[in-house]
């Protein structure tokens, strides 16, 4: 006998990934120059040069049976050192490398803090639409539930009064995602003072603190000047969970961390429950070479100019055809409302012009569509008249 939830899991692909796939089909049929894929969030600028020259100088003048040997359970002492130094310099975080377990990415991350916290299968996790559709998947595989906040789709910030009436005795966290995936924003420092005093207060009420845990792949890919708050310095029982996945554009290492400050409460004790969550899921010893390229390279990002030029040629572009669209403030998403309310009919009859972008009920938020904007430019360049194309359709 199997899980039959597992073997869901397994046989049924996300939808951004059965797009990808069909992406590649149509590739095969049509040719890659005809095909104008935004489905998947895979960066498609490089790396910056100095992950390559300290990946070659690591390989070359390192003891090879260190440098590809076991880490500490919870990373090399010498790299979450580095990283440690990176954030206080950056951030003033006043944190040490004994904060940081290191982590097969940012999933990995969030289901090490899931587990740790979960006690109960009537624990539940606030998570605000839209969302990443996996966060659903992370926190039932620990056992708990999800309490989802319906979106505010003027701004993208978070709606109080629901979220406020939506906090309960069994609310062991809020999962926030700023820069978001999928809408782009960033929340601004109001939104996050008004988040930290709501938790201040209700983890009073009920006597136990209600952790906030602050999921951050995109925190560096910001525009236009926008400044991503630091959650620690306004919440005291923030976890942070990172990944270069995307500011280095290195999705395919899989590395990242867990950050646990002193000020959270009792943090030793929730650092260890968190390291044997990663224990218990098999996620001791993250890739040992990226652990030291990343730490090396903690302060670099990848070419994200890139990423604003394409941001602004297509809100921009699809403005000007009539599409609805919130500007992001960082990531590489737009989440423009489709131009009927069934997204999921809008984004098949998208395909018939060769343009896979994804529905928006997947993230929680109906009548809207993700796209992935971290393609080459040029890509984007040859859509547009497909996106115009779709929009007469409605006219």
């Amino acid at each position: 006998m199997l899980n039959k939830r597992m073997v869901g899991l397994g046989t049924q692909r996300s939808v951004i990934r059965e797009l990808f796939e069909f992406g590649k089909i149509r590739v095969a049929e049509v040719g890659a120059e005809n095909v104008f894929d935004f489905s998947i969030g895979n960066p498609s600028v490089p790396s910056p040069d100095s992950v390559t020259s300290t990946a070659l100088d690591l390989l070359k003048n390192s003891d090879p049976v260190t440098l590809h040997g076991y880490t500490s359970a919870q990373g090399d002492l010498a790299a979450r050192t580095k990283i440690a130094d990176s954030l206080n310099r950056r951030f003033q975080a006043g944190v040490h490398a004994d904060n940081l377990y290191i982590t097969v990415g940012a999933a990995a991350a969030l289901c090490c803090c899931l587990n740790a916290m979960t006690c109960s299968p009537e624990d539940e996790f606030i998570v605000f639409a839209p969302y990443f559709p996996e966060y659903k998947v992370f926190i039932e595989g620990a056992s708990a539930k999800m309490v989802l906040i319906p979106a505010d789709i003027e701004a993208f910030q978070i709606d109080f009064e629901k979220f406020e009436a939506a906090i309960t005795k069994n609310t062991r966290g809020v999962l926030v995602n700023s820069p978001n995936n999928p809408s782009g924003s960033v929340y601004s420092e109001e939104t996050v003072k008004k988040l930290a005093e709501i938790l201040k207060r209700k983890s009073e009420e009920y006597g136990e603190p209600i952790y906030l845990i602050s999921d951050e792949p995109y925190r560096e890919i910001v525009f236009d000047g926008i400044t991503v708050p630091y959650m620690p310095h306004y919440y005291d029982n923030t976890l942070i969970c990172y990944s270069w996945s995307k500011s280095l554009s290195l999705p395919g290492e899989r590395l990242g961390y867990v950050l646990v400050p002193d000020q959270v409460e009792d943090s030793k004790t929730v650092y260890a429950a968190i390291a044997g969550a990663g224990r218990s899921l098999g996620y001791v010893c993250a890739p040992s070479l990226f652990q030291q390229i990343c730490a090396a390279c903690a302060e670099e990002t990848a070419d994200i100019s890139v990423y604003e030029t394409n941001k602004n040629l297509l809100v921009k572009s699809l403005r000007e055809m009539g599409y609805h669209v919130v500007e992001p403030g960082g990531t590489f998403y737009l989440f423009p409302r489709t131009l009927e309310a069934d997204d999921v009919a809008f984004c098949e009859r998208a395909k018939n012009h060769n343009l896979l972008i994804v529905p928006g009920a997947g993230f929680g938020c109906p009548g809207h569509t993700r796209i992935s904007f971290c393609v080459p430019t040029e890509r984007i360049e040859r859509s547009l008249a497909a996106f115009e194309a779709l929009a007469k359709e409605y006219r």
